[in-house]
């Protein structure tokens, strides 16, 4: 069946012409499987796997919608070959551009000069292992004919959308937001793509925040309060917490947390596109080191913008009954008793943070996905969910591994009007205090709860996405 497939399809043929028609024609017919004249998502998902035709998760979900144009929830012959004629053409440039010494053909060293410049180094065993799961006949290059026959039914038109199986996704969601931000392809941002991934994001962020919030207090209540004169454990400060407020008291600052998830994605998305813009090369590339940098940017403008409800988010997690009715009260009480310089205590070291987190996360996650891809990979380079999810968790805990003495300094910063016993000390100050009283490991109060939040905070956010992907129609 594959290869009437391919004889019906993958022709030599460019132009549009009779012959052209009915080699679509036929192909429709085949995936028109109860003969109404329309193909919808089910009919094409079930006859593209019965034909032996390649296509990554959520493609016929994709292409459906993306040329349903009278929004019928499927495609009749016009949009069906529309979308075929369409696709086969940004194939074709696509194909040219990695064909760099324009033989008709694309090798190993093609793909991994081309990826290069995308700012993703890979080595020349990695080339020929993705080259292997496109090439057909066995000769270590992709002909036109191969390429088309592998992208045709996936809705990637360009190499940026080809390699995104390996895209660093921030739906992994454990409480901080110094991470680089999401890519998005041209064609995403030019549709309601975009804005729907990143309420799934949003989405699937609050409800891990939610779920995790308790240990996320404890953190915070550890970072300020233990020390070796007095030590917290685990289980004695949620007593002494549940004793205080009560059972509900352990979501204490949750409100504030949630509410600058929306905000501080939005800041940090756009600022993020203009700061590539700015960094990119002559010919529109962007390089990991400029990825890096546009990232970090992007994440320091989008602290400084919501850095006020970061302070409140601190002091509300640490009052004590009856201290604030609210979040307005909050922010009243701190402008009316400190001023406005108050709302950024702890800013400097928060903004330093964002350079090892991002940085080693980055990096630890391309080390991952480069030893995945020397040691696994070999038809196909897709590394499946749970490759991704765990590369992203030990990425993102190292980065906060590496960040965390600057995450204590800037909690005990924004927390320090509230605790009688603390002195008004700058950064520096306040690192000498406690590695002189408690030592370099004083730096990692609170580090147990943190870790602990981690699995379940990734396991919701998770969950959660892929249930808002499937409610917002982005995958099905």
């Amino acid at each position: 069946m594959y290869q009437i497939v391919r004889k019906l399809v993958f022709t030599d043929s460019q132009c549009w012409d009779a012959e052209s028609k009915r080699s679509y024609e036929d192909l429709f017919e085949k995936l028109d499987t109860n003969k109404d004249g329309k193909v919808d998502v089910a009919e094409l998902r079930a006859g593209l796997k019965a034909m032996g035709i390649s296509f990554r998760k959520g493609a016929a979900q994709k292409i459906v919608t993306s040329w349903d144009k009278n929004k019928d929830g499927s495609l009749d012959f016009q949009e069906f070959s529309r979308y075929l004629k369409e696709h086969e053409k940004k194939l074709r440039l696509t194909f040219k551009s990695l064909d760099k010494n324009n033989d008709g053909r694309i090798d190993s060293s093609e793909i991994q000069q081309s990826l290069a410049e995308l700012g993703m180094d890979i080595t020349k065993e990695d080339a020929r292992k993705i080259l292997k799961s496109i090439d057909v006949d066995g000769t270590m290059t992709v002909d036109w004919n191969e390429w088309r026959e592998h992208f045709l039914f996936n809705p990637a038109t360009n190499i940026q959308e080809i390699i995104r199986y390996w895209k660093h996704s921030t739906v992994l969601d454990i409480g901080d937001s110094l991470a680089i931000p999401d890519e998005f392809t041209e064609e995403e941002k030019t549709t309601d793509f975009w804005w729907k991934q990143l309420m799934a994001g949003a989405m699937a962020g609050a409800v891990s925040r939610t779920g995790t919030a308790p240990l996320d207090r404890m953190k915070v209540f550890m970072q300020v309060h233990s020390s070796k004169s007095n030590n917290i454990s685990l289980v004695g400060g949620f007593r002494q917490m549940i004793r205080e407020g009560g059972l509900r008291s352990l979501w204490r600052g949750n409100g504030v947390n949630v509410l600058k998830i929306a905000p501080e994605t939005a800041i940090k998305f756009m600022a993020y596109e203009k700061y590539k813009k700015y960094l990119a090369s002559e010919d529109g590339t962007v390089q990991t080191h400029q990825r890096f940098i546009a990232g970090s940017l992007a994440g320091a403008t989008a602290q400084t913008a919501i850095y006020p409800m970061e302070v409140m988010k601190t002091r509300l997690t640490l009052r004590k009954t009856g201290q604030y009715s609210g979040m307005l009260d909050c922010g009243k009480k701190i402008l009316k008793k400190e001023g406005l310089k108050a709302f950024y205590k702890g800013y400097i070291p928060n903004i330093i943070g964002i350079i090892p987190y991002a940085g080693i996360d980055l990096a630890v996650y391309e080390s991952l996905k480069n030893a995945w891809l020397s040691r696994y990979a070999k038809d196909t380079a897709d590394p499946g969910i749970f490759v991704l999810l765990g590369c992203g968790t030990i990425s993102s805990t190292c980065g906060q591994l590496a960040s965390y003495p600057l995450a204590l300094i800037r909690t005990r910063m924004q927390a320090q009007a509230t605790v009688e016993r603390f002195e008004q000390l700058t950064m520096s100050q306040l690192v000498t205090n406690i590695v002189t009283k408690e030592g370099f490991f004083g730096l990692y109060r609170g580090i147990l709860p943190n870790f602990m939040k981690v699995i379940p905070a990734v396991s919701i956010s998770y969950v959660v996405y892929e249930y808002m992907k499937t409610g917002l129609g982005i995958s099905k």
